[in-house]
């Protein structure tokens, strides 16, 4: 036993006990910002982080703070509170969906197993936390990954599942 562990505390490199229910997240971008003051220029940081559990929920956050792991923490804590129930069907999307947000459009294409996620960086994060194991996509207009990001989570919170639709139509799936 090491004199930290006899104190009871924990050595740094310990692994870390998560509470957040076994969330992972992915930070698409930091964006620094700066204002012209009397004495020079004061910074601040704005942090779009993505979360999820890779097995049907995901959500997004975007925080601003004067440092970089305080612009971080509070978009993770944001993006943990507008957590979403995806619908997937097995590793990919049910069917064929457009998302849009301000200047973007995403559309993504459910794909056969083994194809794996073929997006841009913004998109793929959304996906892979997500749960999304096969899809292709494709976006237009802004390349901007706040919209991106937007876009696509708008594309798969409006996804429906197939016995819902068939509800909704008075038909049976049967074949």
């Amino acid at each position: 036993m090491t004199k930290m562990e006899q104190k009871g505390r924990k050595p740094s490199n310990a692994p870390q006990e998560r509470d957040d229910g076994g969330l992972d997240d992915n930070v698409v971008r930091i964006y620094r910002c700066a204002t012209v003051v009397k004495g020079g220029r004061r910074f601040s940081f704005a942090a779009l982080v993505v979360v999820g559990d890779r097995k049907g929920k995901v959500g997004i956050g975007y925080g601003k703070a004067p440092e970089v792991p305080m612009a971080v923490e509070k978009a993770r804590k944001l993006a943990t509170r507008n957590l979403t129930q995806i619908g997937l069907l097995g590793g990919t999307l049910p069917h064929r969906v457009l998302g849009r947000f301000g200047a973007a459009q995403v559309v993504m294409l459910p794909a056969s197993p083994g194809t794996g996620v073929i997006a841009g960086a913004s998109v793929r994060s959304v996906l892979e936390l997500a749960g999304v194991n096969d899809c292709l996509t494709k976006s237009y207009g802004s390349r901007n990954p706040k919209n991106l990001v937007r876009a696509t989570f708008e594309a798969l919170t409006s996804m429906r599942a197939p016995s819902d639709v068939a509800e909704l139509r008075g038909v049976s799936l049967a074949r």
